[in-house]
């Protein structure tokens, strides 16, 4: 065999072998995924039931970033039974069960907080609803929820139509205007 020949299988037997280790698992603009949770109320959820669906990935480190997606969520989503955010909060390391307890517990007075805020908002608006209902978190202690969205990261925002398709993504807080527009 020639020395070309010699790297040509080389490179083509190193690039098979490697082609899994250097995979990307993103989710792509325009395929359509259901992708399915749970949150901490027990209630399945779906990015293919029906509804445009926000996603965000957060740690409890960048929960702030979470929390400045949900305030750019335009007005006309509050209380609309067409869309909604859910937020998949991934906890990394090992817990133990009481390690989860507490992290729970912490994660529901979280979730209390914003649905007052939110609630807030509601009134502002003259919308006569329970925010805390629409108010969707998911603990993600063991990465599965988490792998769902693609190769995983700290932070990630995602949007999907009612049908599951992905409309758009982002790994930093979206602008107003582009959420709005991801939106629409």
């Amino acid at each position: 065999m020639t020395r070309r020949a010699v790297q040509f299988f080389f490179f083509a037997i190193v690039s098979f072998f490697a082609s899994p280790l250097v995979r990307c698992d993103t989710l792509v603009i325009g395929q359509k995924y259901a992708l399915h949770f749970t949150d901490l109320d027990g209630r399945p959820l779906s990015t293919a039931d029906g509804q445009t669906t926000i996603v965000v990935l957060a740690t409890p480190a960048n929960w702030e970033k979470a929390r400045a997606t949900g305030d750019r969520v335009p007005e006309y989503c509050l209380g609309n039974p067409n869309y909604r955010m859910i937020t998949v909060v991934r906890f990394t390391g090992r817990h133990s069960v009481i390690g989860r307890r507490i992290a729970i517990a912490f994660v529901r007075h979280r979730i209390n907080e914003e649905a007052r805020q939110l609630q807030r908002r509601y009134e502002a608006r003259k919308i006569r609803r329970d925010a805390r209902r629409d108010i969707w978190v998911v603990t993600d202690f063991d990465g599965a929820a988490a792998a769902q969205l693609g190769n995983v990261t700290d932070f990630r925002v995602l949007v999907f139509a009612p049908d599951g398709e992905l409309l758009a993504q982002w790994s930093d807080v979206p602008g107003a205007s582009q959420l709005a527009a991801a939106l629409k």
